[in-house]
């Protein structure tokens, strides 16, 4: 086995016991998550994420070359930064699902484990196909930087999102193919009714949950190629943003309002990785000007949230 297929086996051991150990010890009893809980979670995986790249930077981690690993470890903390940064988004939507549907916050998290875990394997399939995309068909790198650009541009426009269920074709087919059960059914995803299996509201729920990580991906995951197309760099940053997604959830979904201007920093962020894939033939920015600049537009949009704060008749 060479080091870089063993590499990829104890990251996916370490993801799957980390996983096993939230759901089936930490979180075994379905109890809603507390501000106190959400921050402790939130400081795990980021100090795991920088220990992490701490590792591959000191030659812990992977197997690359020491003239390497300096620039190794600036694309995964770029890359990470990214993800965890658009994570927000996710946030947003998440909270507003939960509110649609009326879930129970005790539920929430059994709601976003699953949805998390179908999304690591999304991901992975999506990134690895943009992978192939890129490295056979070079063309694909100025498809990928419209479609930030365009969705940076859509961002910048919107003045909030309107969440309509009922008009998605996705709950259309989730009808169309299962029944729906009434009532509450606690934290069950399927149950039997009337002699028939049916999907609970609460499994309803998670399938737009992963329909919407679906569709964040389309922008994560060629923002992150910009920095880096290493496969093991692209899929390990992303699955570390998106572990930390739960967590972030609960401790930002009462207080996003605070953060009113930070969609105007995802766009700008978003632009600016798009021009700079269009860019790649004539200019390759150096990774760590680019890790700056996308720390700098954060930095700017969060900071001005909290010295200008949205009205409170807005």
């Amino acid at each position: 086995m060479n080091p870089e297929t063993l590499w990829w086996i104890l990251f996916n051991g370490f993801v799957l016991v980390m996983l096993a150990l939230d759901l089936g010890v930490f979180h075994r009893e379905a109890h809603e998550v507390k501000m106190r809980e959400a921050l402790t979670w939130t400081g795990v995986w980021i100090s795991l994420a920088l220990l992490f790249n701490l590792g591959l930077y000191r030659g812990w981690v992977g197997a690359y070359p020491p003239a390497e690993r300096p620039e190794v470890a600036l694309a995964f903390l770029t890359g990470y930064l990214i993800e965890y940064s658009l994570s927000v988004d996710n946030v947003f939507v998440f909270a507003l699902l939960f509110g649609y549907f009326h879930v129970p916050p005790k539920y929430q998290h059994r709601v976003l484990f699953w949805g998390i875990l179908g999304a690591v394997l999304m991901r992975g399939a999506l990134i690895f196909a943009g992978i192939a995309l890129i490295r056979n068909f070079h063309w694909v790198i100025y498809v990928f930087g419209a479609i930030l650009v365009l969705s940076g541009i859509k961002m910048w426009k919107s003045h909030g999102v309107k969440l309509e269920p009922e008009k998605n074709p996705v709950l259309r087919l989730v009808r169309r193919l299962f029944p729906v059960a009434g009532g509450d059914h606690g934290q069950k995803f399927f149950v039997r009714e009337n002699g028939v299996r049916a999907v609970t509201p609460l499994f309803v729920v998670l399938v737009f949950v992963e329909w919407s990580d679906l569709l964040f991906a389309i922008d994560s995951i060629p923002a992150i190629l910009a920095i880096t197309e290493d496969p093991f760099l692209v899929y390990t940053s992303n699955v570390m943003a998106i572990l930390g997604l739960r967590s972030l959830y609960f401790a930002l979904a009462g207080v996003l309002q605070m953060f009113h201007l930070l969609h105007y920093g995802l766009s700008a962020l978003l632009v600016f990785i798009g021009v700079k894939m269009w860019l790649v033939d004539v200019y390759e920015l150096p990774t760590a000007l680019s890790l700056a600049i996308v720390a700098a537009i954060l930095a700017v949009s969060v900071v001005a949230s909290l010295v200008s704060p949205r009205r409170p008749d807005a």
